[in-house]
């Protein structure tokens, strides 16, 4: 073992006096600005990954629009679509806001229409609370938030109001009484309380078209794997020609998770100043040590160790605190995030809801911990003790040892 390295494991054998109490206490506060960053960029990594599979399992993964007016013979180009590698479903659809109308409660929600026969491949991750993925002749099927809003159940009729009577207020347009075949559940507030599917025809009904779509929705296999993703969409390029826009999911919703990313990466930069904070107790303890050790290191200068082994024996001090505080902080961060639930549904009992879906729109706290993000944390403590540790270190190194042996 080089003896800079031995000697700074001495000096940080625990012994009753301030230094190690102060030493102790530099650890514990790196471990805890630690813990919290994993735990935050954990959170933010979660809310990143659910938003993303709530919107794939009901929004289209790539949504294809005529350059101008609406997608015509849009049948055959689906069944064109559908044979492609990749793709598992695509359907004309008709998307639109209504007025919902349901015993004198009025809601506006928007109404997707699309082909009754596809309804379970583009929706196969819809949990049904109560009915059937069913919108066959006047069936309607209604998130959970939106049914209970309108007091509907399953089998009550509901009045949808055309849009047309906004745009055309000279002329009454009758609205289409539907039947509630199924309610179902999203997790996402947008979708649970705002979302209507209903049946093609019903749909051109309200927009007032006798045949084609506003756009074909495509669903694909692998949404989330870049390679077969980005075949799939350029085989759906390819065999749509001119005279169409197609757009992905990530163009759909860029904005959004461009928020969320910019959001993250500014809640890590600002929870890094409690590492920042706890690093400085680092350098106190440094300070402190090379005080109390003042004799012994102008003993060892004047018996011919080096300046440079001075400087790395409290350079290694600092370091290992750090590296105790880092490994220490992982650990407490994977205890908090595998018992986070029970720690959300505790503080609800206390009458303190961190976590209402009214705000965040989600039915629980997510999480996911990346490999290359706790990397990242533990290289940032790294440099941030480095720089902390060198002045103190520095400092020692060029101690005089006639100054420091000398009696006051």
């Amino acid at each position: 073992m080089p003896f800079a390295l031995f000697l700074a494991f001495k000096y940080l054998k625990p012994r009753r006096s301030v230094a190690s109490a102060v030493t102790l206490l530099a650890a514990l506060g790196v471990a805890l600005g630690v813990a919290i960053v994993i735990i935050v960029r954990a959170v933010m990594t979660g809310f990143g990954d659910t938003w993303r599979e709530k919107i794939l399992a009901f929004k289209p993964h790539i949504t294809i629009r005529a350059e101008s007016g609406t997608v015509r013979e849009a049948e055959a180009l689906c069944r064109t679509l559908e044979s492609l590698p990749g793709v598992t479903a695509a359907s004309p659809a008709i998307e639109t806001r209504v007025l919902a109308e349901h015993r004198r409660r009025i809601l506006a929600p928007v109404v997707v229409g699309v082909d009754p026969a596809r309804v379970g491949r583009l929706l196969p991750s819809a949990r049904v609370l109560a009915g059937r993925l069913d919108v066959a002749g006047d069936g309607v099927l209604l998130g959970e938030d939106l049914a209970a809003g309108l007091g509907a159940l399953v089998g009550d009729r509901i009045l949808l109001h055309s849009p047309r009577n906004v745009i055309r207020p000279d002329e009454l347009k009758l609205p289409e009484e539907l039947t509630v075949t199924g309610i179902f559940h999203a997790g996402q507030r947008e979708i649970d309380g705002d979302l209507v599917v209903t049946s093609l025809g019903v749909a051109r009904d309200l927009v007032g078209l006798r045949d084609g779509a506003f756009d074909i929705q495509v669903k694909t296999a692998a949404p989330q794997e870049a390679r077969r993703f980005a075949a799939a969409v350029a085989g759906v390029r390819g065999a749509l020609g001119q005279g169409f826009v197609v757009e992905t999911w990530q163009e759909v919703d860029r904005q959004l998770f461009a928020a969320l990313a910019v959001e993250k990466n500014l809640m890590v930069i600002l929870l890094m100043g409690i590492v920042v904070v706890a690093i400085f107790c680092v350098t106190n303890t440094l300070i402190v040590i090379t005080v109390q050790k003042r004799d012994e290191i102008g003993l060892l200068k004047a018996l011919g160790f080096s300046p440079r082994h001075v400087l790395w024996t409290f350079v290694l001090y600092g370091w290992i605190q750090c590296a105790a505080g880092t490994l220490l902080g992982i650990g407490l961060a994977g205890l908090v995030l595998l018992n986070l639930q029970h720690l959300v549904a505790a503080l609800g009992v206390c009458g303190l809801e961190v976590f209402p879906k009214s705000i965040y729109g989600l039915d629980r706290l997510p999480w996911r911990v990346v490999p290359e993000e706790v990397a990242v944390v533990a290289a940032a403590v790294f440099v941030f003790c480095s720089l902390a540790s060198f002045l103190p270190a520095w400092r020692a190194a060029r101690l005089d040892p006639v100054q420091a042996l000398r009696k006051e």
